[in-house]
């Protein structure tokens, strides 16, 4: 697939990686996360904390107004967190739907067990899971893929356990592994968009704050 550029840094890369926006047919900017939306598109590849600053500075709505060509556009005031909103139900919806179809696993002693074995194709830690608990079980996976010594490590995410919990119907969830390599897939570009975006990409662990914001956004929404 080729590469977008980020109509703020300049830098390209894949989808994957960006969020694209669109324009309603009134000129107000919005998310399109699943990038399906018809039309002229920007995508953007930069962390919350950079768009908040750009959106202050004007800068945003001159990336805008040159992708789009033009300058009738009207900016909401919770696109941050409509943004916030819209990555993380994506990523909620497409767990959900995995649980269902039995392509994940949760609970530390399973995991472990499935890992050792070499059956896990992705790991992932609520961004509340414990350390030593995410220590053991990333261990656990490169045991079972054959990469000890190697940073092989599960991915954290940018919510905690009880959106998690939510998510997939199920009590204390706290670590997730896929068993399934298509599954897998179709996470990956999900998350990857995620992470980026909550700036805790490649698997990096969020900061509190980040937490904290997504936990807030994701009880208003539910209401």
């Amino acid at each position: 697939m080729s590469e977008r550029r980020c109509i703020l840094s300049g830098e390209h890369a894949a989808p994957d990686h960006l969020v694209r926006l669109v324009l309603s047919p009134d000129g107000e900017v919005m998310p399109d996360v699943r990038a399906k939306a018809p039309g002229r598109g920007a995508w953007l590849g930069v962390a919350r904390d950079a768009l908040e600053t750009a959106l202050v500075n004007g800068k945003f709505k001159g990336a805008l107004a040159r992708a789009f060509k033009t300058g009738d556009i009207i900016i909401p005031d919770d696109l941050v967190t409509q943004l916030d909103r819209a990555l993380e139900q994506q990523a909620m919806d497409r767990l959900g739907l995995e649980a269902r179809a039995s392509n994940l696993l949760t609970g530390s002693e399973k995991i472990e067990v499935a890992a050792r074995r070499g059956q896990v194709r992705m790991l992932m830690h609520a961004a509340d899971a414990a350390v030593d608990g995410c220590r053991k079980l990333d261990q656990a996976w490169r045991v079972g893929e054959e990469a000890e010594g190697t940073a092989r490590t599960g991915q954290h995410l940018p919510v905690g356990r009880d959106a998690l919990s939510k998510a997939m119907g199920r009590e204390n969830v706290v670590h997730i592994a896929v068993t399934n390599s298509k599954a897998a897939e179709r996470l990956h570009a999900m998350l990857s968009r995620w992470q980026s975006y909550a700036g805790c990409a490649n698997g990096g662990v969020c900061d509190a704050s980040s937490l904290a914001q997504s936990a807030e956004m994701s009880t208003g929404h539910d209401e």
